[in-house]
Protein backbone atom coordinates (compact mmCIF):
# COMPACT_ATOMS: atom_id res chain seq x y z
CA UNK A 1 0.00 0.00 0.00
CA UNK A 2 1.33 3.82 -0.38
CA UNK A 3 1.90 5.79 2.20
CA UNK A 4 0.28 9.51 2.75
CA UNK A 5 3.28 12.22 2.42
CA UNK A 6 1.80 15.56 2.96
CA UNK A 7 3.69 18.58 0.97
CA UNK A 8 3.93 22.36 1.40
CA UNK A 9 6.09 24.34 -1.31
CA UNK A 10 8.27 27.17 -0.20
CA UNK A 11 6.44 29.83 -2.12
CA UNK A 12 5.05 32.71 0.19
CA UNK A 13 2.84 35.75 0.95
CA UNK A 14 0.95 37.25 3.09
CA UNK A 15 -0.52 35.55 5.22
CA UNK A 16 0.96 32.39 4.33
CA UNK A 17 4.86 32.58 5.01
CA UNK A 18 6.49 28.99 5.07
CA UNK A 19 6.24 29.13 9.10
CA UNK A 20 2.52 29.12 9.08
CA UNK A 21 2.26 26.71 6.56
CA UNK A 22 4.72 24.51 8.16
CA UNK A 23 1.44 24.37 10.88
CA UNK A 24 -0.96 24.13 8.24
CA UNK A 25 1.54 20.90 7.28
CA UNK A 26 1.25 19.29 10.64
CA UNK A 27 -2.64 20.23 11.57
CA UNK A 28 -3.60 18.53 8.08
CA UNK A 29 -1.25 15.76 8.05
CA UNK A 30 -2.12 14.98 12.15
CA UNK A 31 1.56 13.94 13.44
CA UNK A 32 0.88 15.45 16.56
CA UNK A 33 -1.67 12.63 17.37
CA UNK A 34 1.19 10.60 18.45
CA UNK A 35 1.06 12.87 21.33
CA UNK A 36 -0.56 12.11 24.42
CA UNK A 37 -0.92 14.82 27.72
CA UNK A 38 2.19 14.80 29.37
CA UNK A 39 3.90 12.64 26.83
CA UNK A 40 7.62 13.10 27.27
CA UNK A 41 8.40 14.26 23.77
CA UNK A 42 11.79 13.94 21.93
CA UNK A 43 12.52 16.51 18.93
CA UNK A 44 15.28 14.77 17.23
CA UNK A 45 17.47 17.45 14.62
CA UNK A 46 20.87 18.21 13.77
CA UNK A 47 21.83 21.18 15.77
CA UNK A 48 24.73 22.24 13.15
CA UNK A 49 27.92 22.13 13.35
CA UNK A 50 29.95 25.86 13.98
CA UNK A 51 30.62 27.23 11.00
CA UNK A 52 27.68 25.37 8.97
CA UNK A 53 24.57 27.62 8.24
CA UNK A 54 22.67 25.02 6.30
CA UNK A 55 20.86 23.98 9.49
CA UNK A 56 17.18 23.86 9.94
CA UNK A 57 16.23 27.56 11.28
CA UNK A 58 15.09 27.18 15.08
CA UNK A 59 12.24 29.46 14.29
CA UNK A 60 10.76 26.28 13.05
CA UNK A 61 11.40 24.37 15.85
CA UNK A 62 9.52 26.87 18.02
CA UNK A 63 6.47 26.25 16.12
CA UNK A 64 6.93 22.40 16.24
CA UNK A 65 6.87 22.98 19.96
CA UNK A 66 4.14 24.83 20.28
CA UNK A 67 2.04 22.39 18.82
CA UNK A 68 3.73 19.75 20.88
CA UNK A 69 2.66 21.68 23.81
CA UNK A 70 -0.56 22.67 22.43
CA UNK A 71 -1.46 18.75 22.88
CA UNK A 72 0.45 18.85 26.34
CA UNK A 73 2.95 17.09 25.66
CA UNK A 74 6.34 17.79 27.23
CA UNK A 75 8.79 18.82 24.35
CA UNK A 76 12.46 18.38 24.42
CA UNK A 77 15.15 18.90 21.46
CA UNK A 78 17.91 16.28 20.89
CA UNK A 79 21.03 15.25 19.00
CA UNK A 80 23.34 12.45 20.06
CA UNK A 81 27.32 13.35 19.92
CA UNK A 82 29.43 13.00 17.33
CA UNK A 83 32.40 10.34 16.20
CA UNK A 84 34.49 13.04 15.12
CA UNK A 85 36.03 15.92 16.89
CA UNK A 86 34.32 18.98 16.40
CA UNK A 87 32.45 21.21 18.08
CA UNK A 88 29.59 18.25 19.08
CA UNK A 89 31.25 15.90 20.68
CA UNK A 90 31.08 15.95 24.21
CA UNK A 91 27.40 17.35 25.75
CA UNK A 92 29.14 20.67 26.61
CA UNK A 93 30.71 21.44 23.60
CA UNK A 94 27.45 20.38 21.76
CA UNK A 95 24.90 22.49 23.60
CA UNK A 96 27.20 25.41 23.16
CA UNK A 97 27.37 24.52 19.67
CA UNK A 98 23.54 24.00 19.51
CA UNK A 99 23.30 27.99 21.87
CA UNK A 100 25.26 29.64 19.38
CA UNK A 101 23.60 28.28 16.37
CA UNK A 102 20.08 30.09 17.91
CA UNK A 103 18.61 26.68 19.46
CA UNK A 104 17.80 28.84 22.88
CA UNK A 105 14.74 27.88 24.95
CA UNK A 106 14.42 31.95 24.37
CA UNK A 107 13.83 30.82 20.72
CA UNK A 108 13.06 27.26 20.84
CA UNK A 109 10.64 26.95 23.92
CA UNK A 110 11.75 24.00 24.90
CA UNK A 111 15.01 22.64 26.64
CA UNK A 112 17.66 21.02 25.33
CA UNK A 113 18.99 17.15 26.12
CA UNK A 114 22.11 15.27 24.37
CA UNK A 115 20.40 11.71 24.12
CA UNK A 116 23.76 9.76 24.93
CA UNK A 117 24.57 11.93 27.70
CA UNK A 118 28.04 13.92 28.64
CA UNK A 119 30.56 11.96 26.99
CA UNK A 120 28.73 9.13 24.49
CA UNK A 121 28.14 6.37 27.35
CA UNK A 122 24.78 6.80 28.29
CA UNK A 123 23.01 4.66 25.74
CA UNK A 124 20.07 1.74 26.00
CA UNK A 125 21.07 -1.66 24.46
CA UNK A 126 18.12 -2.44 21.96
CA UNK A 127 17.87 -5.70 20.31
CA UNK A 128 17.26 -5.98 16.84
CA UNK A 129 18.65 -9.13 15.67
CA UNK A 130 19.21 -8.24 12.04
CA UNK A 131 21.65 -8.86 9.22
CA UNK A 132 24.66 -6.89 11.20
CA UNK A 133 23.57 -6.52 14.27
CA UNK A 134 21.66 -8.24 17.14
CA UNK A 135 21.82 -5.20 19.42
CA UNK A 136 22.05 -1.77 18.53
CA UNK A 137 22.99 1.35 21.26
CA UNK A 138 20.89 4.23 21.43
CA UNK A 139 20.95 7.43 22.91
CA UNK A 140 18.87 6.50 26.29
CA UNK A 141 16.60 10.15 25.94
CA UNK A 142 15.57 8.32 23.09
CA UNK A 143 14.91 5.19 24.15
CA UNK A 144 13.00 6.87 27.57
CA UNK A 145 10.92 8.91 25.42
CA UNK A 146 7.18 8.33 25.04
CA UNK A 147 7.02 10.07 21.44
CA UNK A 148 9.54 10.62 18.43
CA UNK A 149 9.14 13.38 16.20
CA UNK A 150 12.18 13.44 13.79
CA UNK A 151 12.70 16.98 12.27
CA UNK A 152 15.30 16.36 9.21
CA UNK A 153 17.28 18.49 6.60
CA UNK A 154 17.58 16.59 3.13
CA UNK A 155 20.93 17.27 2.33
CA UNK A 156 23.67 15.33 0.29
CA UNK A 157 25.88 12.80 1.84
CA UNK A 158 29.27 11.57 1.51
CA UNK A 159 28.98 8.12 2.48
CA UNK A 160 25.39 7.11 1.86
CA UNK A 161 24.61 9.60 -0.98
CA UNK A 162 21.56 11.40 1.04
CA UNK A 163 20.88 12.46 4.24
CA UNK A 164 17.54 11.80 4.99
CA UNK A 165 15.19 10.89 7.68
CA UNK A 166 16.74 7.14 7.85
CA UNK A 167 20.13 9.30 8.40
CA UNK A 168 18.85 11.31 10.86
CA UNK A 169 17.14 9.00 12.69
CA UNK A 170 19.60 6.19 12.62
CA UNK A 171 23.20 7.20 12.90
CA UNK A 172 21.89 10.55 14.56
CA UNK A 173 21.07 9.09 17.21
CA UNK A 174 23.26 5.84 17.76
CA UNK A 175 25.76 6.57 20.89
CA UNK A 176 29.46 7.23 20.07
CA UNK A 177 29.84 3.70 20.13
CA UNK A 178 27.29 2.67 17.90
CA UNK A 179 28.26 5.74 15.38
CA UNK A 180 31.84 3.25 15.77
CA UNK A 181 30.15 0.63 14.69
CA UNK A 182 28.11 1.90 11.86
CA UNK A 183 31.62 3.51 10.22
CA UNK A 184 33.57 0.10 10.83
CA UNK A 185 33.51 -0.31 7.28
CA UNK A 186 34.67 3.12 6.20
CA UNK A 187 38.49 3.89 5.51
CA UNK A 188 39.68 6.17 4.10
CA UNK A 189 42.77 6.50 1.43
CA UNK A 190 45.23 8.94 0.71
CA UNK A 191 46.73 10.07 -2.60
CA UNK A 192 50.05 11.02 -2.03
CA UNK A 193 50.24 12.87 -5.27
CA UNK A 194 47.25 15.44 -4.28
CA UNK A 195 48.23 15.65 -0.78
CA UNK A 196 49.79 19.07 -0.24
CA UNK A 197 50.82 17.97 3.73
CA UNK A 198 48.62 20.76 5.38
CA UNK A 199 48.13 18.53 8.38
CA UNK A 200 44.72 19.85 8.71
CA UNK A 201 43.51 16.34 8.25
CA UNK A 202 45.55 15.03 11.40
CA UNK A 203 43.91 17.83 13.58
CA UNK A 204 40.52 16.49 13.15
CA UNK A 205 41.34 12.76 13.38
CA UNK A 206 39.71 12.22 16.67
CA UNK A 207 41.60 8.65 16.69
CA UNK A 208 45.35 10.10 15.97
CA UNK A 209 45.80 7.50 13.22
CA UNK A 210 47.30 10.12 10.63
CA UNK A 211 50.93 11.33 10.71
CA UNK A 212 53.10 12.36 7.86
CA UNK A 213 55.90 11.00 5.96
CA UNK A 214 57.96 12.58 3.39
CA UNK A 215 55.72 15.68 3.80
CA UNK A 216 52.54 13.55 2.83
CA UNK A 217 49.64 12.32 5.44
CA UNK A 218 50.05 8.57 5.92
CA UNK A 219 47.24 6.64 8.02
CA UNK A 220 47.73 4.19 10.34
CA UNK A 221 44.78 1.45 9.73
CA UNK A 222 45.05 -0.16 13.44
CA UNK A 223 44.27 3.03 15.05
CA UNK A 224 41.63 4.34 12.17
CA UNK A 225 37.91 4.23 13.61
CA UNK A 226 36.53 4.81 9.81
CA UNK A 227 34.56 7.98 10.90
CA UNK A 228 35.33 9.88 7.81
CA UNK A 229 36.35 12.97 8.89
CA UNK A 230 39.36 13.67 7.08
CA UNK A 231 37.19 12.90 3.52
CA UNK A 232 35.38 15.69 4.26
CA UNK A 233 37.76 17.63 6.06
CA UNK A 234 40.87 18.04 2.91
CA UNK A 235 40.65 21.00 1.21
CA UNK A 236 42.04 19.24 -1.98
CA UNK A 237 40.29 16.16 -2.11
CA UNK A 238 43.04 14.12 -1.86
CA UNK A 239 41.42 11.69 1.03
CA UNK A 240 38.46 9.43 -0.15
CA UNK A 241 36.42 6.82 0.95
CA UNK A 242 38.00 3.31 0.28
CA UNK A 243 35.66 1.04 1.55
CA UNK A 244 36.55 -2.77 3.31
CA UNK A 245 32.88 -3.81 1.89
CA UNK A 246 30.41 -2.57 -0.43
CA UNK A 247 29.65 0.71 0.77
CA UNK A 248 26.11 -0.76 0.80
CA UNK A 249 26.79 -1.84 4.47
CA UNK A 250 27.29 1.52 5.96
CA UNK A 251 23.37 2.34 4.95
CA UNK A 252 22.04 -1.02 5.65
CA UNK A 253 23.77 -0.73 9.25
CA UNK A 254 22.42 2.79 9.63
CA UNK A 255 18.73 1.04 8.78
CA UNK A 256 19.21 -1.12 11.25
CA UNK A 257 20.17 1.70 14.33
CA UNK A 258 16.80 3.37 12.99
CA UNK A 259 15.07 0.33 13.19
CA UNK A 260 16.29 0.25 17.15
CA UNK A 261 14.75 3.82 17.71
CA UNK A 262 11.47 3.16 16.24
CA UNK A 263 10.98 -0.62 17.35
CA UNK A 264 8.92 0.14 20.95
CA UNK A 265 7.19 3.52 19.17
CA UNK A 266 5.01 2.28 17.02
CA UNK A 267 1.85 5.33 16.66
CA UNK A 268 4.08 7.16 18.24
CA UNK A 269 6.85 8.40 15.87
CA UNK A 270 6.38 11.21 13.24
CA UNK A 271 8.84 12.85 10.39
CA UNK A 272 8.90 16.20 8.87
CA UNK A 273 11.99 16.82 6.33
CA UNK A 274 12.81 20.58 5.09
CA UNK A 275 13.93 20.37 1.86
CA UNK A 276 15.90 23.67 2.59
CA UNK A 277 19.38 24.64 1.54
CA UNK A 278 20.26 21.04 0.27
CA UNK A 279 23.90 21.50 0.36
CA UNK A 280 26.07 18.71 -0.99
CA UNK A 281 27.38 17.35 1.82
CA UNK A 282 26.53 16.81 6.35
CA UNK A 283 25.56 19.26 8.38
CA UNK A 284 28.50 18.09 10.40
CA UNK A 285 31.05 20.07 7.89
CA UNK A 286 31.98 23.40 9.43
CA UNK A 287 30.95 24.58 6.18
CA UNK A 288 27.91 24.39 3.52
CA UNK A 289 28.25 25.04 -0.03
CA UNK A 290 26.04 26.00 -2.31
CA UNK A 291 23.27 23.86 -2.62
CA UNK A 292 22.52 21.35 -5.35
CA UNK A 293 18.89 22.84 -6.10
CA UNK A 294 16.47 25.62 -5.38
CA UNK A 295 14.66 25.50 -1.91
CA UNK A 296 11.76 23.14 -2.43
CA UNK A 297 9.45 22.86 0.77
CA UNK A 298 8.56 20.94 3.65
CA UNK A 299 7.34 17.16 4.09
CA UNK A 300 5.39 15.35 6.53
CA UNK A 301 4.68 11.72 7.16
CA UNK A 302 4.49 8.93 9.30
CA UNK A 303 6.59 6.78 7.41
CA UNK A 304 9.85 7.12 7.40
CA UNK A 305 11.14 5.31 3.87
CA UNK A 306 8.24 6.97 2.06
CA UNK A 307 9.12 10.34 3.22
CA UNK A 308 13.06 9.68 1.97
CA UNK A 309 11.68 8.53 -1.16
CA UNK A 310 9.70 11.87 -1.86
CA UNK A 311 12.29 14.12 -0.85
CA UNK A 312 14.78 12.30 -2.93
CA UNK A 313 11.98 12.28 -5.96
CA UNK A 314 11.43 15.69 -5.64
CA UNK A 315 15.17 16.69 -5.13
CA UNK A 316 15.91 14.93 -8.40
CA UNK A 317 12.70 16.01 -10.25
CA UNK A 318 14.31 19.72 -9.89
CA UNK A 319 16.69 21.71 -11.68
CA UNK A 320 19.84 22.26 -10.12
CA UNK A 321 21.36 24.95 -9.68
CA UNK A 322 24.11 26.14 -12.03
CA UNK A 323 27.32 27.18 -10.04
CA UNK A 324 26.95 23.97 -7.23
CA UNK A 325 28.99 21.10 -7.52
CA UNK A 326 26.66 19.13 -10.08
CA UNK A 327 26.59 22.24 -12.02
CA UNK A 328 23.51 22.51 -14.29
CA UNK A 329 21.46 19.29 -14.74
CA UNK A 330 17.69 18.67 -15.98
CA UNK A 331 14.90 17.94 -14.08
CA UNK A 332 14.70 14.15 -14.16
CA UNK A 333 18.46 13.91 -14.04
CA UNK A 334 19.49 11.87 -10.78
CA UNK A 335 21.08 14.50 -8.68
CA UNK A 336 22.40 12.53 -5.36
CA UNK A 337 24.15 9.52 -7.55
CA UNK A 338 25.59 13.22 -9.79
CA UNK A 339 26.88 14.91 -6.28
CA UNK A 340 28.17 11.38 -5.19
CA UNK A 341 28.43 9.02 -8.06
CA UNK A 342 30.20 6.05 -6.07
CA UNK A 343 27.00 5.71 -4.14
CA UNK A 344 24.29 3.84 -4.58
CA UNK A 345 21.96 5.98 -2.46
CA UNK A 346 18.76 3.86 -3.07
CA UNK A 347 20.16 0.51 -0.46
CA UNK A 348 18.84 2.19 2.52
CA UNK A 349 15.26 2.77 1.03
CA UNK A 350 15.34 -1.07 -0.38
CA UNK A 351 16.76 -2.64 3.01
CA UNK A 352 14.49 -0.28 5.31
CA UNK A 353 11.31 -1.31 3.39
CA UNK A 354 12.41 -5.00 2.92
CA UNK A 355 12.83 -5.09 7.02
CA UNK A 356 9.59 -3.58 7.54
CA UNK A 357 10.42 0.17 8.33
CA UNK A 358 7.84 1.26 5.88
CA UNK A 359 6.99 1.52 1.99
CA UNK A 360 8.80 3.37 -1.02
CA UNK A 361 5.37 3.85 -2.64
CA UNK A 362 3.80 7.05 -1.46
CA UNK A 363 0.81 9.48 -2.50
CA UNK A 364 2.02 12.71 -2.18
CA UNK A 365 -1.09 15.30 -0.89
CA UNK A 366 -0.13 19.01 -0.99
CA UNK A 367 -1.35 21.44 1.41
CA UNK A 368 -2.00 24.52 0.36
Amino acid sequence: MSSEVYFVNVRAQKGASLLEKLERLIDRSGLMDIVAPNDLVAIKLHFGERGNTAYIRPQFIRRIVNKVKAKKGKPFLTDANTLYVGSRANAVDHLETAIENGFDYAVVGAPLIIADGLTGKDYIKVPVNLKHFKEVNIGSAAVLADALIAVTHFKGHEATGFGGTLKNIGMGLGSRSGKQQMHSDLLPEVNAEICTGCRKCARWCPAQAISYENGKAVINYELCIGCGECTVTCNYHAIKINWKDENDVIQEKIVEYTYGVLKDKKGKAAFITFLTDISPDCDCCSWNDVPLVPDIGILASFDPIAIDQAAVDLVNNAGSIENSVIGKLAPGVDKIKANKPSINWEKQLIYGEAIGLGSRKYKLIEVK
